[in-house]
């Protein structure tokens, strides 16, 4: 079992940036590689970022690109999401998720791959 824990989300205005944070219980989590969703009122869940167990690999939502960086701290089983010029669109609750890959370099944008999640942590950005 894996135990995600998110938090850094809070109210911002836009512009503004926001750094989240997930920190992971388990004494194998570099066999994770590791995704940001996010959920609008009334929308599906949506791929934001992920990072390979290593970081050797990533990838990121086009509306978020050059905007968001995800990083990992894998000697804290730590995963970042650094959030600069927010916009209200990325108003949403944010979640972590961990991908169990191995030592793969393997990032997916889909949600049904990741094996466990966060409790998520909610995102604001006012205009």
């Amino acid at each position: 079992q894996v135990q995600l824990i998110e938090s850094g989300g809070g109210l911002v205005q836009a512009g503004g940036s926001l750094r989240l944070s997930c920190a992971a219980t388990t004494r194998t989590f570099v066999n994770y590689a590791m995704g940001w969703f996010r959920e609008a009122p009334g929308k599906a869940r949506e791929f934001v970022a992920a990072i390979s167990w290593n970081g050797g690999s990533w990838d990121y939502a086009d509306s978020v690109k050059g905007r968001f960086t995800i990083s990992r701290d894998n000697a804290k089983n730590m995963v970042y999401l650094q959030m600069n010029s927010l916009k209200p669109e990325d108003t949403a609750i944010y979640y972590c998720g961990a991908d169990r890959t191995g030592l793969l370099q393997i990032v997916v944008r889909v949600p049904y791959e990741y094996d466990y999640w966060g409790q998520g942590t909610q995102v604001t950005v006012s205009s």
